[in-house]
C-alpha cells in the first residue's frame, strides 16, 4: 500500500515537472523568440529587429575618445562612472535635453558644461556630448540671430544694437572665427537672455520628443517581433 502511494506520488511529481518545463518552454517561445532554433528565415527576421540602444551606440563616442579629449581629460576618472554610459529611455532623453541646453553656451565650454550636467543628473554622457554639436560654425549664426531676437522681445529691446554677422573672406578661418567672436560679444544682453530662453524651450522639447520617439520605436519593434513569433508558431521550424 505504501509502495503504491509512493509510486503515485513520484508519477505526480514527474507530471508536475513536465508541465512546468513545458510552461517555461512555451513562455520562452512566446516572449523570447530569439531562443527558437535558428532557421535561415528566422535569422534574417531577427537581424531586422534591432534594440534602440544598440542602434544608438553605433554612433556614440567611446570611452577612449571622451577621456582623451583635452577639455574632458581632467574629469576622466569621474566620467567613467557606469551610470554615465548606460543607455535607456530616461538617460537618452536627459542626454538630449542636456546637449540641447549646453550646446548654446558660447565658446569652447559646451562639452565641459555638458559633462558636468551629466555627472549631476546621471544621464548618458556620449549622447549629450554628441548633441552639443548641433551648434557649429555652419549653424551658429542663424541660431544666435534667433536667440538675439527672442532676447530682444523678452527685454522689450528695439534691436538697434544688432549688427550683421561677419562674412567669411579670404583672410582665413582663424580670422573669421575671431571676427565671429567679436560679433557675439557685441550682441550683449539680448543675446544672453535669448540663449537662456532658447535653452529653456529646446531642452524640455528635446526630452519629450526623445521619450516619445523611443516609445514609438519599442512599440514598432514589439509588433514586428509579435508578427515574427506568430509566423514561427504557425510554421514548423526546419533545419537548413
Amino acid at each position: 500500500m505504501a509502495l503504491d502511494h509512493a509510486s503515485r506520488h513520484a508519477a505526480k511529481t514527474r507530471r508536475g515537472t513536465t508541465l512546468r518545463e513545458n510552461g517555461r518552454a512555451l513562455l520562452e517561445f512566446s516572449v523570447f523568440p530569439s531562443r527558437i532554433p535558428a532557421t535561415g528565415r528566422a535569422i534574417r527576421a531577427r537581424q531586422k529587429i534591432q534594440p534602440v540602444r544598440k542602434y544608438l551606440k553605433r554612433f556614440l563616442p567611446k570611452h577612449e575618445a571622451v577621456c582623451e579629449s583635452r577639455w574632458l581629460r581632467p574629469f576622466a576618472n569621474t566620467l567613467l562612472h557606469p551610470r554615465l554610459w548606460h543607455l535607456n529611455r530616461h538617460s537618452a532623453a536627459g542626454a538630449i535635453a542636456t546637449g540641447l541646453a549646453c550646446g548654446l553656451i558660447p565658446g569652447p565650454f559646451q562639452m565641459p558644461a555638458a559633462a558636468l550636467c551629466c555627472v549631476l543628473f546621471r544621464v548618458n554622457l556620449p549622447l549629450a556630448l554628441l548633441t552639443t554639436l548641433y551648434t557649429n560654425p555652419f549653424t551658429l549664426v542663424p541660431i544666435y540671430i534667433l536667440a538675439y531676437r527672442l532676447g530682444s522681445h523678452v527685454l522689450h529691446h528695439d534691436g538697434s544694437g544688432f549688427t550683421p554677422p561677419p562674412e567669411p573672406d579670404g583672410s582665413g578661418l582663424a580670422a573669421w572665427l575671431g571676427a565671429l567672436t567679436d560679433w557675439v560679444i557685441g550682441l550683449g544682453t539680448p543675446l544672453a537672455m535669448g540663449l537662456v530662453v532658447l535653452a529653456a524651450l529646446l531642452s524640455p522639447l528635446g526630452y519629450v520628443a526623445t521619450r516619445a520617439a523611443w516609445r514609438a520605436w519599442l512599440i514598432r519593434a514589439w509588433r514586428r517581433r509579435k508578427r515574427h513569433t506568430s509566423r514561427l508558431a504557425s510554421t514548423p521550424a526546419t533545419l537548413e
